[in-house]
């Protein structure tokens, strides 16, 4: 394995940071109201939290995808299908609902539901991986389908404690909860807290990017080559489930990003995860942006006439390109099994 300079480093990261700053950048010009235009400063300011917002939730998404889809071996993982979405969310719900009463006064408010999320992400992730295995192999299809079970079951306790409670959060509502969206009325400190997690768990995936590129490996492989296989795994699943955790608890569990743009990732720089992890998280972050000014300009009179969620707009999207993916997964086993 080749080891990168810093100015490879750089100029990777810098192409990809300029990709999400021209897809960000044409979000700026699509208004509610249907015009596509370069905004004056008041319009501007208004748009900015949204993408900025979006484009950090798309980021975080992202990047989880492509480290999951490295340690598990599994074109098909993703944060949202392995439950680790809807547990941070059933964390994040009830801290929101005020189950956070105990270590707020300890540490801040935005910093507690980062934890809760966090906490919840990890117990979803932990149920998936204990069911999925079998004598220490985890198998693609039984983890995906261990997932979607967990995700009805958060889904199923989330819905049974908002009928119970008969509570609507400020932060969106219980909508926002299931489907994923990007709120408006967050306040700076989530906002802060939400971002240095992810940007401090971002940087250090990215200083593990080299090692996950032997994780498709046996472990004796690895080992030869001098990577902990065991560390690295546990380590990366730690720091993507903080990631998502981050995302989830301001946005709620949106669907898909992290599926799709690791795919578009390697089709464009190949399967080096060096170059694959930067350009994912920019293409997370477009996507998740260019899906909320899709939702701004659906929202105009004579068409959706409401702001959508943008989870509704990613599953549209996520959906069809995950059954492809699966088709086509199903057809490779096949083939390999009938030689």
């Amino acid at each position: 394995m080749n080891r990168w300079s810093v100015s490879r480093l750089l100029a990777t990261v810098g192409v990809s940071a300029l990709l999400w700053a021209l897809l960000a950048g044409a979000c700026l010009l699509v208004g509610s109201t249907g015009e596509i235009a370069i905004p004056d400063w008041p319009t501007a300011k208004v748009r900015i939290e949204p993408v900025f917002l979006a484009s950090l939730v798309g980021a975080a998404l992202a990047a989880a995808g492509v480290v999951y889809q490295a340690i598990l071996r599994n074109p098909l993982a993703d944060p949202y299908l392995l439950g680790v979405s809807s547990g941070a969310m059933l964390f994040s719900y009830l801290w929101e609902l005020g189950a956070a009463g105990i270590v707020v006064g300890a540490v801040g408010g935005a910093v507690s539901q980062q934890g809760f999320a966090f906490v919840g992400a990890m117990l979803a992730v932990g149920v998936v991986f204990v069911l999925a295995s079998s004598r220490g192999s985890l198998e693609p299809i039984t983890l995906l389908l261990v997932g979607v079970i967990v995700n009805a079951v958060n889904g199923s306790v989330f819905l049974l404690v908002n009928a119970v409670t008969k509570d609507r959060p400020a932060t969106g509502g219980p909508l926002a909860f299931l489907v994923g969206g990007i709120q408006t009325n967050l306040t700076r400190q989530q906002m802060w807290v939400a971002g240095v997690v992810i940007a401090v768990g971002w940087m250090w995936l990215m200083y593990l990017s080299g090692q996950l590129n032997v994780a498709p490996l046996s472990d004796g492989e690895a080992e030869a080559l001098g990577v902990r296989i065991g560390r690295l795994r546990w380590g990366g699943l730690v720091v993507g489930s903080l990631v998502t955790a981050a995302a989830v608890a301001i946005s709620g569990p949106i669907g898909f990003v992290g599926l799709v743009c690791p795919h578009l990732a390697r089709l464009v720089a190949g399967s080096d995860v060096r170059r694959v992890l930067p350009l994912a998280t920019a293409l997370g972050a477009g996507l998740l942006a260019v899906a909320n000014a899709a939702s701004r300009y659906l929202a105009r009179e004579g068409m959706a006439a409401t702001l959508l969620p943008v989870g509704v707009l990613t599953g549209l999207l996520g959906g069809p390109f995950f059954l492809l993916l699966l088709w086509q997964t199903r057809r490779t086993v096949g083939g390999e099994g009938g030689k």
